[in-house]
């Protein structure tokens, strides 16, 4: 999909929803925590397992590390799928801490590499790892979440089973900044929550089909 079509779209969900203000946290280990709680789940659940964390440990990095594993595990468990995600969380706490929490200086290490360095991580996928490089590292990359692949389906008529297939169909345009980027997600999440149902069919008249090409 071309730039100019991506660069319309964004344009066209900001003009008719407005700034929907993405990522919902005060802080960027908020944001860590919440983008590995929400996998497979929804976000009424992962506020549960953060209003948790958040009165254990005031979201300090060091009081999550030095939580035991059980612990954690019983704060998250609203979550769902609670001990992969308390292993997600410890590996990426350690991770980031043996980094010193240095976001800028982990982007000069790994420069290109960085998505793939995120992958390595127990339980981060290619959706956790472009949150991290959109709402961490401040980059402007695509997220192709299920309400994306939805979105996109629509739009093209082309089926978007996996999140690489879409992710490797989207060239962001060359000016498209990471404050965008943040933007993007949060207009394709809501307008996939209000408007889109799971078989890819918009529910209601809310826009008329987007011309793309």
């Amino acid at each position: 999909m071309d730039k100019l079509a991506i660069r319309k779209l964004y344009d066209t969900l900001l003009n008719e929803m407005g700034p929907q203000g993405w990522w919902p946290a005060e802080s960027k280990v908020e944001i860590i925590l919440g983008a590995i709680l929400v996998q497979n789940t929804n976000w009424r659940n992962v506020d549960k397992s953060l209003n948790n964390l958040k009165s254990a440990t005031a979201f300090l990095p060091e009081e999550i590390l030095r939580l035991p594993v059980a612990k954690l595990e019983e704060l998250i468990r609203p979550s769902g799928f609670y001990r992969n995600k308390a292993r997600a969380i410890q590996a990426s706490f350690q991770w980031f801490d043996h980094h010193n929490w240095d976001y800028q200086a982990i982007q000069n290490a790994y420069g290109k590499q960085l998505r793939s360095e995120l992958l390595k991580l127990p339980g981060v996928g290619f959706e956790t790892a472009d949150v991290f490089r959109v709402f961490i590292f401040d980059q402007p990359a695509f997220i192709a979440d299920a309400y994306a692949r939805r979105l996109f389906s629509w739009l093209t008529d082309k089926s978007y089973a996996t999140y690489q297939s879409l992710y490797q169909d989207i060239v962001l345009p060359d000016d498209f900044t990471y404050e965008e980027a943040q933007e993007f997600h949060g207009l394709i999440d809501e307008f996939g929550k209000l408007y889109l149902n799971k078989n890819g069919q918009v529910k209601e008249n809310f826009l008329s089909k987007i011309e793309l090409h």
